[in-house]
């Protein structure tokens, strides 16, 4: 690995009003005391539009603490211009690309988004990546590239020929893509598959969120798979401790017995690597509901709970074999999911009830 110290470096944080990429960004702020941050998102409407400005006036106050430089822009990745722009004015070191068209069961019935975000949108970013050239493109994949994978764990040795979903098959596109660039233009790049991500101001889209709002309507929740369901939860803060580590070690750069580059290329796992099943997700997160003020003691869950068949591009069982990144990054995420859904509950309680 080469190492790379961020300090001082320009970087774009693709996404950056989404999930993961919010908490990189705040992130950054706290380990960088010089260097440059822009973060670029098309601000979508695919979910509440009302978290991603929430996400963005936190960076907002954090930026003005930080010593970073950091701009925002409102821009989308399938914009060449726009995107070869970027990469003109600012001379990126580091790209982190999280940017993407989320979601499985979306992609079934919205399909022209993911190729709009997830292939072309990547594609602007490779080009601009070999035209610009930077240190290190590490860019998001998915757990759901496994497909249906009988094999637990997932391991990054496992063939991933055999998609779910148009997601899952933009992701494993995504992994192709930046293997020809690498070897093509020797443009280091590591693609992180991230299993199941949860955490406080997440995507109401997944089940921990979901399920929470429609309990507080007193909707019923749907349990896919009759519950037999098993999920590789992992808490944002270890999603972003593994990326912060993997941005400082690119791939080498190496010329192989032709002369050519080795591609300098690799992808990890990150997930916590401790599946649960759903039912026992369900107890823990009503649990925490309960315990932040969130749902009444007295709440009758089993009212609200029903058992229904797996869904269309749903798999059984996600489950992380990221032995890898701890041997060539010492990290493996700590956080239990009753911490982490505790951290939801407290940070839902104050967002949704005030």
């Amino acid at each position: 690995m080469d190492k790379i110290n961020l300090n001082g470096k320009k970087i774009l944080v693709t996404g950056s009003a989404g999930f993961i990429g919010s908490n990189l960004v705040l992130r950054l702020f706290k380990d960088m005391t010089e260097g440059t941050i822009i973060g670029l998102d098309n601000l979508n409407d695919y979910y509440d539009p009302t978290l991603k400005d929430y996400r963005l006036s936190v960076i907002s106050t954090e930026a003005e603490r930080s010593k970073c430089n950091y701009q925002f822009i409102k821009g989308d990745l399938a914009d060449k211009p726009l995107i070869d722009k970027l990469f003109d004015d600012y001379k990126f070191d580091v790209v982190v690309n999280l940017a993407a068209q989320a979601g499985v069961r979306y992609s079934i019935t919205n399909p022209d988004a993911y190729i709009q975000s997830n292939l072309i949108g990547f594609y602007n970013i490779l080009e601009a990546c070999r035209n610009h050239p930077v240190e290190h493109l590490v860019y998001a994949s998915s757990s759901s590239v496994y497909g249906g994978n009988k094999k637990v764990p997932f391991s990054t040795d496992d063939r991933v020929d055999d998609p779910v979903s148009l997601y899952a098959a933009t992701k494993k596109s995504n992994e192709l893509m930046a293997h020809c660039y690498s070897k093509l233009y020797d443009i280091p790049s590591t693609g992180l598959r991230f299993f199941t991500v949860y955490g406080p101001a997440g995507r109401p889209d997944m089940a921990y969120f979901g399920f929470t709002n429609k309990l507080l309507k007193g909707d019923t929740i749907h349990i896919y798979n009759y519950g037999n369901c098993r999920r590789d939860f992992t808490y944002v803060d270890d999603i972003v401790e593994g990326i912060v580590r993997v941005m400082q070690g690119a791939p080498e750069r190496k010329k192989g017995d032709d002369g050519l580059p080795i591609p300098p290329y690799a992808v990890y796992n990150i997930g916590g690597g401790q599946p649960e099943n759903l039912l026992d997700f369900v107890t823990i997160l009503q649990e925490e509901l309960v315990r932040a003020g969130v749902l009444p003691k007295d709440f009758d869950f089993e009212a609200h709970k029903q058992l229904v068949p797996m869904q269309p591009g749903d798999v059984p069982t996600t489950y992380a074999d990221a032995t890898a990144l701890e041997r060539d990054y010492g990290f493996t995420p700590k956080i239990t999911l009753r911490e982490g859904l505790r951290h939801f509950a407290e940070w839902y309680a104050k967002f949704y009830k005030k």
